[in-house]
């Protein structure tokens, strides 16, 4: 059983399936619109709130720095996702890297982990996005039914028409086509950089030096809490972080480490990409430099512009330009967030699709979902089908307290990548690779004791709530992912041919 259950599908057979008539995706995209793309989903209200919030609660002027050792800690997974998606540029991210390496089991519980955190993330950021143009709305003098408003709060029936509606059209938008996607995104993301571009100019100018100091406020330790709140590696050493000081530089820096999340997505278009052993590494690490420069910079102009104990929790940046005299960039922000969020729940969306479609090809899930639209050259089925799933999540539910579970299933998956990127090393060492991770297997090892500090940093709750989610996938791979595989089917093959 154990031979089964970590069956490898070596690299040569996945790239030979995705040159399947029915089943192949069409390559249209450059190393830009890849660069687009990770911007476009990394850069949203992180930029507009948790700096602010960072600031005030662990870290004070010094959250730039935190900015810095998070974008450090990405850079090491960055550079094992560069190394395998241009090695092996099939849809699917790391749950194609990792049934390369690790086996089907392994590639089964990354998969599932992955649907999950595209599903949920997509569903969050439209619940986000619907609270943006609600408030814009309300200031322009339009107000929405209280029944089609957000579900926070509602009296009776409630459904969120804007956050519902908003996944409906950017499924739409996907199922015609990757090339009209990164049209739509390079778009809304110049109107997004652009905005942060014009708070950081215009913040510049408000800066006071003495807000900087102290640039690293005295520690304050914390008292380790007992409850399922707490970050597990309380509840498992009785440890517990301090806020401000040295210390509380790495405290902040797990949190706005999931600022981060998005980067990954850039691996699941590979088998989109015209020539993806060149561009996949530019597109990875170069989103992922931009948006650092973005944090950084950013960080700097909130902490300037106001002293770091009186910067507001909800909307830091706003405000600190309403505490300057000049409101009218508040308005800006608002709408800077706005449109920055259409991307990030599209190329969520995005990400979603091409790894259930992946793990569709492999038999996994039913092979009706790996179809490609015969004219768009797009899984239009599975597209469809998350699209209207997460509309109705994204219209019913209030999915704040499970925001985290984006945060612990993406670093499940860099942990898996490092992982991968060594094993694949041993195992397969004759295999071209246009980009090469330095220093293994050091620099994956590290990546590995990063993210997983960064896990344990996570409140118990949220580990038990994924445990749940795995356990549900585990009897979904072992009631039908296990026999349907194309594996088991090649398995299968050979012996019934002995047989007769």
């Amino acid at each position: 059983m154990s031979n089964t259950l970590f069956r490898t599908k070596n690299v040569e057979q996945s790239i030979s399936d995705t040159e399947e008539p029915e089943h192949a995706l069409k390559k249209s995209l450059s190393a830009l619109d890849l660069t687009v793309f990770g911007v476009g989903v990394v850069i949203g209200t992180g930029i507009f709130v948790l700096t602010g919030k960072v600031a005030k609660e662990n870290a004070g002027p010094a959250v730039s720095l935190a900015f810095v050792v998070a974008g450090v800690v990405c850079a090491l997974a960055a550079l094992c996702y560069a190394e395998f998606a241009s090695t092996v540029p099939v849809a699917g991210s790391a749950y194609t890297f990792s049934y390369a390496s690790l086996g089907e089991l392994p590639a089964w519980i990354i998969g599932w982990d992955l649907v999950l955190e595209f599903a949920l993330g997509t569903a969050v950021v439209a619940v986000g996005w619907s609270g943006y143009v609600r408030s814009l709305l309300d200031n322009a003098g339009w107000h929405l039914p209280a029944a089609l408003g957000s579900r926070d709060g509602a009296d009776g029936f409630g459904f969120d028409i804007l956050a519902a509606a908003l996944v409906l059209v950017l499924t739409a938008i996907l199922v015609v086509g990757m090339k009209l996607s990164a049209r739509i995104t390079s778009l809304v993301v110049a109107i997004k950089v652009a905005v942060v571009l014009i708070v950081i100019v215009a913040g510049a100018f408000f800066v006071k030096g003495d807000n900087y100091k102290p640039f690293v406020p005295k520690a304050q330790p914390q008292e380790a809490g007992g409850s399922l709140d707490s970050p597990l590696i309380q509840l498992m050493f009785g440890w517990a972080p301090s806020n401000f000081g040295v210390m509380g530089i790495f405290t902040a820096a797990s949190v706005v480490f999931f600022a981060f999340i998005g980067f990954d997505i850039v691996a699941t278009a590979a088998e989109e990409t015209r020539n993806p052993q060149r561009d996949m590494p530019r597109g990875i690490l170069g989103s992922l430099l931009i948006c650092t420069v973005l944090y950084v910079a950013v960080s700097l102009v909130v902490t300037g512009m106001q002293k770091y104990s009186a910067l507001s929790v909800d909307a830091p940046l706003a405000d600190a330009f309403k505490a300057t005299g000049h409101p009218f960039f508040s308005g800006v922000i608002s709408f800077g967030a706005a449109v920055g969020l259409t991307t990030v729940c599209m190329i969520l969306l995005l990400g979603q699709t091409r790894v259930f479609f992946a793990m569709s090809r492999d038999g996994l899930l039913p092979r009706f979902f790996s179809r490609v639209h015969p004219r768009f050259r797009t899984p239009h089925r599975p597209t469809i089908l998350l699209g209207v799933v997460i509309a109705i999540v994204a219209g019913f539910t209030s999915l704040s307290e499970l925001a985290e579970l984006v945060n612990i299933g993406t670093l499940f998956a860099f942990i898996v990548v490092a992982i991968s990127v060594i094993i694949l090393r041993r195992k397969r060492p004759d295999l071209h690779r246009s980009f090469r991770t330095p220093l293994v297997p050091f620099v994956p090892i590290v990546s590995v004791l990063a993210s997983l500090w960064l896990m344990l940093n996570l409140p118990a709750e949220t580990w038990l709530r994924f445990a749940i989610w795995m356990v549900i996938g585990f009897l979904v791979y072992f009631l039908y992912g296990r026999f349907h595989s194309r594996l088991a089917q090649g398995d299968r093959a050979p012996a019934e041919a002995a047989k007769s």
